[in-house]
């Protein structure tokens, strides 16, 4: 009856070590299916396969009635667990990162001999199996133990189970030798070798799955940390590249405007060049034609003195020929004469009025195309125009008793001298005024009620570093049809004798030219005219332009 509660006991034990080995056999078949990089899972796995089917064997061996049979399950039985051992510290081997050497394979060389041992010799038994256990175990504890040297600090659980096992191990060897009579009591009804064999088992390999689980659940946390990382990464590197677009966009926006205005740069550079190609034709054009227009009026001076100077000896030839030989000659003789000589003295006054208007423009053309240096001086703007305006306004009051004018100054009195060519300018100013005074005459022939000419000259000195000469009027203004061309050689709007059309032309090259300064004006049709002569402070002593009027 004690036999065969030992042997239920048995069998009751080695099927639950056959459960709880395939069990974690598929757990960490599963572990590496899922990651295959922690090859000790597979190693693992085979090992605790091994157990479980050499456990399968030893539970169902007493089912086996026939010897043989009976033998050879038992033969399959070590082999599986025993090959399961070496499978264990091979995994050991890879889950600790140690290299296979000569031990690992001495343990296969004593795995094959004890093996052996046990199929051909009856004396020995299952000695040799626990010898090799026993040798198996204590290189499972040496891998561990080196494992905890290396700071492998989790390596302590799988030295837990290996020692546990060891020392259960070597008292079931020293019970088998020594006393074998221990084992077959019983502890709380379970034999002790029950109690030695099943804990010896099963600790390593729950220690195995226990560090092996840990590692997974590491992994899985590692892994877990790095998908955030790599998210968090991914996001700031979109962040970064939206950053990139952005500062990229606003690149070739700055870019594009940088090429705009430099376009725009380029282009007004290519119209002031060509203003200025321009600009330098129509001066060697000009030049050309004052040439042309100095021959011409040296060419023309000679004859039209000859017409001038013989036209006035015809007048007095024929004032000599009245008052001789005409009185010697009868009366209707006399008055015929009389009325030849008188239209024929007509005709030469008109001769040598016109000649002499003719000797004014040939005289005007020379001055205009002069070019003889003037020399600058200090000058009084203030007083010199207020001397051309008086000697403009009597110059105009002995050809017309009748006209009068209001006189308007506004000096600055702060106005220091000004370097430049008085004469010259004394020119400009002459002609600006002479066409203010005709311009407010010619209005006041209108007969305008309450109408009242006026002439206005001021001098300013601005804040720019220029003197400023304004000379104002109230007269016709200038009509937005001609505006363009007042400043050019020989225009005119005074009717035929009145005007040669140099005086603007020649205001205009005088301050520009010879000054570097500015001439402009501001108009209104019949109300105003405002023509604003700028002259630079701090000119350089340059040789100016030497125009007469």
């Amino acid at each position: 009856m004690q036999g065969l509660q030992h042997e239920a006991t048995y069998k009751t034990s080695d099927m639950l070590l056959f459960g709880a080995f395939l069990l974690l056999s598929l757990l960490h078949a599963g572990f590496y299916f899922y990651n295959s990089a922690q090859s000790a899972n597979i190693y693992f796995a085979l090992y605790t396969l091994l157990g479980a089917l050499s456990f399968c064997c030893t539970g169902f061996l007493d089912e086996v009635h026939r010897l043989d049979l009976r033998i050879l399950v038992d033969i399959l039985s070590y082999v599986c667990l025993q090959t399961g051992s070496l499978m264990a510290v091979r995994a050991l081997y890879s889950l600790f990162s140690v290299p296979v050497g000569r031990v690992y394979y001495g343990l296969w060389a004593l795995n094959v001999i004890s093996l052996l041992l046990l199929i051909f010799s009856q004396n020995l038994s299952w000695y040799p199996t626990v010898l090799f256990m026993v040798l198996v175990t204590g290189e499972q504890l040496h891998l561990t133990l080196g494992a905890l040297r290396r700071t492998k600090r989790a390596a302590g659980i799988i030295a837990t189970g290996y020692g546990i096992a060891l020392t259960l191990l070597v008292v079931f060897a020293y019970l088998a030798t020594y006393q074998p009579q221990v084992l077959m009591r019983e502890v709380l009804s379970i034999p002790v070798h029950t109690l030695l064999t099943f804990p010896a088992f099963l600790s390593p390999v729950l220690a195995i799955s226990l560090f092996l689980t840990r590692r997974f659940a590491l992994d899985s946390r590692l892994l877990a940390v790095k998908l955030n990382q790599v998210r968090r990464l991914s996001a700031q590197t979109l962040d970064q590249q939206k950053e990139k677009q952005l500062l990229l966009a606003q690149q070739n926006e700055t870019l594009e405007r940088q090429v705009q205005q430099r376009t725009y740069s380029l282009q007004q550079t290519l119209n002031n060049l060509q203003e200025a190609q321009n600009q330098l034709v129509e001066r060697e054009k000009m030049a050309s034609l004052g040439e042309l227009t100095a021959g011409i009026a040296h060419e023309i001076q000679n004859p039209l003195n000859f017409v001038n100077n013989f036209a006035d000896v015809a007048v007095e030839l024929l004032a000599e020929l009245r008052d001789g030989p005409l009185q010697t000659l009868t009366n209707q003789d006399k008055e015929d004469a009389e009325s030849l000589v008188n239209e024929l003295t007509q005709d030469l006054s008109k001769i040598a009025y016109h000649g002499q208007r003719a000797d004014s423009i040939v005289k005007n053309m020379l001055q205009h195309s002069r070019t003889s240096p003037g020399e600058r001086a200090p000058t009084d703007l203030n007083q010199l125009a207020d001397e051309y305006l008086r000697l403009s306004y009597h110059g105009l009051r002995a050809k017309d008793k009748s006209f009068n004018a209001t006189l308007t100054t506004d000096f600055d009195p702060t106005l220091e001298p000004v370097e430049v060519v008085a004469q010259e300018i004394g020119r400009v100013l002459l002609n600006l005024f002479n066409n203010a005074f005709y311009a407010v005459q010619q209005r006041q022939k209108l007969g305008q009620p309450n109408y009242r000419p006026e002439v206005c000259v001021a001098t300013r000195r601005e804040a720019s570093g220029q003197v400023t000469i304004r000379v104002k009027d109230n007269g016709m203004g200038i009509p937005e049809a001609v505006r363009q061309k007042i400043f050019q050689p020989f225009f005119t709007t005074k009717p035929t004798g009145e005007g040669t059309g140099l005086g603007l032309s020649l205001s205009y090259d005088i301050v520009t030219k010879g000054h570097k300064g500015a001439i402009s004006f501001d108009t209104r049709p019949g109300e105003y005219t405002e023509f604003t002569v700028s002259l630079p402070v701090h000119a350089e002593k340059l040789q100016a332009l030497n125009f007469s009027v």
